[in-house]
């Protein structure tokens, strides 16, 4: 895959979506390029995360139960493994291991800050993107809490 492919796969991911295409090329031409195998374990449950993975090629199998794949989460083009990681550092919540051959983009969360900083406008715009999409998250959430135990749990006043 080329660079444009890259900056592709990235601006078609929400997380990425309201950032310039100027800062999206320096992301895609700054990041470290992964290949892996079947099987190959890109990173531990528990581990220490210091970077997001944008899923260029392959699928990636979430586990967060350690008990195998058959239970876990994919991932695949493009969506972004470690969202977190690229703001804050944080444990990762699952182990990732490749279901097939995959080629994931690694953004350390120094390029990522450093993005930000040299593109305040979509540092912004992904401050605003983020406040939305965490605004949606709790709406859902309040729709699975009342669909669970809708007699059970207070209304909010």
């Amino acid at each position: 895959m080329g660079l444009e492919d890259d900056i592709g796969k990235l601006a078609a991911n929400p997380a990425f979506a309201a950032i310039e295409p100027e800062a999206l090329r320096l992301i895609a031409f700054s990041a470290e390029t992964r290949i892996l195998h079947a099987g190959d374990v890109l990173f531990r449950r528990d581990e220490i995360s210091n970077d997001g993975f944008v899923v260029l090629t392959g699928s990636i199998a979430l586990d967060a139960s350690g008990q195998g794949a058959t239970t876990a989460r994919i991932v695949r083009p493009p969506g972004l493994i470690g969202e977190l990681a690229l703001v804050t550092q944080t444990r990762r919540p699952a182990t990732a291991i490749a279901r097939e051959p995959s080629t994931v983009l690694r953004i350390s969360r120094q390029l990522f800050h450093r993005v930000l900083l040299d593109f305040p406008g979509s540092a912004e715009l992904l401050r605003q993107s983020l406040g939305a999409r965490l605004g949606q998250f709790i709406g859902d959430l309040g729709t699975v809490r009342e669909t669970l135990a809708p007699d059970d749990i207070p209304k909010p006043e």
